[in-house]
């Protein structure tokens, strides 16, 4: 029988590749792992019964089914480890797909008078477009507002709107900001930016090295420094070059060696609170020092 060539993918929907065939007609494995390694056999779609065959294998020879390969495209299959990392790879591009779509984030609002609820808040951003979320920071003791808050929107394109202008709300002008953006991390000193890029990676198992993980998270970025705990305690810390990357892993779970594991933001610490604010325009000391004794947090949404 002369040389034929037989048409394989790793997928029904991908382009075949086409694999030669031997003298007689049979196909090495050797051959089809040149161009797809790992494989460990072939299967096919019967045009009769339209279910799925495996192609016989006998010490690494594949057998064309009825003595003809036919036209048929032929699909690759791979050992169960194989296929793990298949869903690994897979879990991965739906994130990075993900990452494309453009999220809402709570915004913070500086400068609030004493005076001004969350109605008020809500009244006025809502003339921007429409707010899923307002919060008036206040003290748990006297319930007295701190001068800050959040807002949140729906629609991406109204928070854009909402940072690239100040606001007069109930007399006095405000600021909206992302609590990490990079005005903020400028104010505030060289290890903010660091907190900025950093995540929390919950979930971990002892057979994680920080090597894995390092070369794991490179797909998205270039990372600059795994940490994992010493005892082991389950979690890890992942430091990326680019803050952007860091952020749009946040709210992740993503499959490593076949453990899910949960990405959140590291949590930051706020020890140039007073840098920040004396350098923010129209802030004073008293104001960073209430905001540093307010013990801020973000709200629910951050946790």
């Amino acid at each position: 029988m002369t040389e034929c060539y037989i048409r394989v993918a790793e997928d029904e929907n991908e382009e075949p590749m086409e694999i030669p065939s031997e003298e007689d007609g049979t196909v090495l494995l050797s051959t089809v792992a040149a161009q797809f390694p790992g494989a460990c056999g072939l299967r096919y779609r019967s045009p009769v019964s339209q279910c799925m065959r495996g192609v016989r294998l006998v010490e690494g020879i594949l057998h064309a089914p009825e003595a003809d390969w036919g036209n048929l495209v032929y699909v690759v299959n791979y050992p169960k480890d194989n296929k793990r990392k298949m869903d690994e790879m897979d879990a991965a591009s739906a994130v990075k797909i993900k990452r494309g779509v453009q999220k809402t984030s709570d915004l913070i609002v500086l400068g609030l008078p004493w005076k001004t609820s969350e109605q008020d808040l809500k009244d006025y951003f809502s003339t921007f477009g429409e707010v899923i979320m307002v919060q008036v920071k206040r003290d748990a003791k006297t319930g007295n507002s701190k001068g800050f808050g959040f807002v949140r929107f729906t629609e991406y394109e109204t928070q854009v709107k909402v940072m690239t202008q100040r606001h007069m709300i109930d007399g006095r002008w405000c600021d909206c900001k992302l609590p990490n953006s990079k005005y903020f991390l400028e104010q505030a000193g060289p290890d903010e930016p660091m907190r900025c890029r950093k995540v929390f990676v919950g979930r971990c198992t002892e057979d994680m090295s920080a090597d894995e993980l390092r070369q794991f998270f490179m797909q998205y970025g270039e990372v600059t420094d795994v940490f994992i705990p010493k005892p082991f305690r389950a979690f890890a810390f992942v430091t990326f070059a680019d803050d952007q990357v860091a952020q749009s892993l946040c709210g992740e779970d993503l499959i490593i060696k076949g453990t899910s594991v949960h990405i959140s933001n590291a949590e930051p610490k706020h020890n140039n609170i007073h840098q920040l604010f004396s350098n923010f325009p129209g802030r004073s000391p008293s104001l960073a020092a209430m905001f540093e004794q307010s013990q801020y947090q973000f709200p629910s949404s951050h946790v």
